[in-house]
């Protein structure tokens, strides 16, 4: 297995996940700081990785394995993170709707890939903006340096929770057919 930087990068936002807890359970004023700026930087290298890997023709099969397992870890980390935080009904239930989406379309994933139609079910814009307002809502919700930041932040992982629902269901819709056969 070669592994270039793309690959080194994705590989780098695995090592960043016991940083970014370590820093969030820190008694010290500035370590929620520290905890959202690798956070950000992880995030970052979600889209710098992909970017590199397509634009210099560095696509493997082990990064195309990796990523998207890299990507989980992170959010589901900064989401329990997030939840236990908070300790409140109001962030487990978006919490416990992008775990299980997260679930659900892996398990599709796998079975349609199983069966040979993966294809299918590719990512959507409607995921990257999914993707992309629950990093920024998670950002607000480990960094919480006010209530402004924080109210902005529910907002937005209530926002991607829905998109997260919006989602699934345009993946499970494309899919149906295939799981609906004998």
């Amino acid at each position: 297995m070669q592994l270039n930087i793309p690959t080194w990068l994705t590989i780098f936002r695995i090592i960043l996940i016991p940083f970014f807890i370590l820093f969030f359970y820190i008694p010290f004023y500035w370590a929620h700081f520290i905890c959202a700026f690798l956070f950000i930087i992880a995030a970052l290298t979600d889209w710098l990785d992909g970017f590199l890997a397509r634009l210099w023709q560095q696509t493997t099969k082990f990064g195309t394995f990796l990523d998207p397992v890299a990507d989980k870890i992170m959010v589901i980390t900064a989401l329990v993170l997030v939840t236990e935080y908070y300790h409140s009904w109001w962030g487990t239930l978006p919490t416990v709707t992008m775990i299980a989406r997260e679930i659900i379309i892996s398990s599709l994933r796998e079975w349609m890939a199983r069966v040979g139609t993966r294809s299918c079910i590719v990512v959507s814009w409607i995921g990257k903006f999914k993707t992309t307002t629950q990093m920024i809502s998670l950002v607000g919700l480990l960094w919480h340096p006010n209530i402004q930041i924080e109210i902005i932040a529910i907002i937005l992982l209530y926002f991607s929770a829905i998109l997260t629902f919006w989602s699934m269901f345009k993946y499970l819709s494309r899919a149906w057919k295939n799981l609906n056969t004998a």
